[in-house]
């Protein structure tokens, strides 16, 4: 014969049931006044220890609502921080660059008290060819400006070329450190002509470029003596500063000497030149 299984009441009912006891012995306590005894001893073992569970749970919400305000006002207050750095990082690079700018205008400024004698129009290069030097450019100024093609082209400290081409809005410059492009030179130091010779291989290999035909009988011409254009040249204007002697070598006539200059122009950094509206020929007339 099988016995009947034991009937087991589930621990959650067990737990209502006590509840409800207690809230019921509560009540009773509350409506007949009954201070003290049993009633009282069990509401401090049950009632007790969980208002402090309450309590503690309730404290450690509130502990995490606070944390997650502080967090939230913390995230807040570093996205206006970035915001400001932002606008400090734009301010510094817009004064960067105006400073970088008003370098610029000061050194053609410079440049332009350093040749009085010459009218000249300011322009900004726009294009250029391939490559790392400015060997060939455009520039933001043509004919409505009063430009016309073999104008003479300076910036930084000195010569930078000559103009071949010239458009309504436009012209282009070719460089003296072009291959094709020789420039009568003279030194200043002892008046010596030479012939300045473009050279892209020796700049790309020196930073440098060549001359040559220096008649130097009295070997006065030392490494570091300025080159400027020569009067006998027949397209640049007289004392524009080319570069100064870096090399000097003796000739195999042993008559003549050659050599390399190092240009007074950064030709891998234009960005601003001044056009000399006096052609040579013109001077002489």
């Amino acid at each position: 014969m099988k016995r009947k299984p034991k009937f087991i009441l589930p621990t959650k009912y067990i737990l209502l049931i006590m509840t409800g006891v207690c809230i019921v012995a509560m009540l009773l306590c509350f409506t007949l006044g009954i201070s003290g005894g049993p009633l009282n001893t069990v509401a401090g073992y049950v009632f007790i220890p969980m208002q402090k569970g309450i309590n503690s749970v309730g404290a450690w919400f509130g502990e995490k609502s606070d944390n997650l305000k502080k967090l939230s006002d913390v995230m807040a207050e570093n996205e206006e921080l970035q915001r400001q750095v932002d606008e400090l990082t734009t301010e510094l690079n817009t004064i960067k660059l105006e400073q970088y700018e008003l370098e610029n205008l000061r050194e053609l400024f410079e440049l332009d008290q350093k040749y009085p004698s010459y009218d000249k129009v300011a322009a900004n290069v726009i294009g250029k060819d391939g490559g790392n030097w400015f060997t060939n450019f455009t520039i933001d100024k043509g004919s409505n400006d009063g430009i016309e093609v073999d104008m003479n082209v300076i910036a930084g400290s000195g010569l930078v070329g000559i103009v071949t081409d010239v458009g309504p809005n436009y012209a282009k410059v070719s460089s003296i450190i072009n291959d094709t492009v020789n420039v009568s030179g003279m030194v200043t130091t002892t008046s010596d002509n030479l012939v300045v010779n473009g050279s892209l291989q020796n700049m790309n290999e020196n930073m440098v470029i060549e001359f040559s035909n220096l008649n130097d009988k009295d070997d006065a011409v030392a490494v570091g003596d300025a080159v400027v254009t020569s009067y006998v040249s027949d397209q640049y204007q007289q004392g524009i500063l080319i570069g100064y002697i870096s090399t000097i070598t003796t000739d195999s006539n042993n008559l003549t000497k050659s050599g390399t200059l190092t240009p007074a122009v950064d030709f891998e950094h234009i960005q601003e030149v001044l056009v000399i509206l006096n052609k040579k020929q013109t001077a002489e007339s």
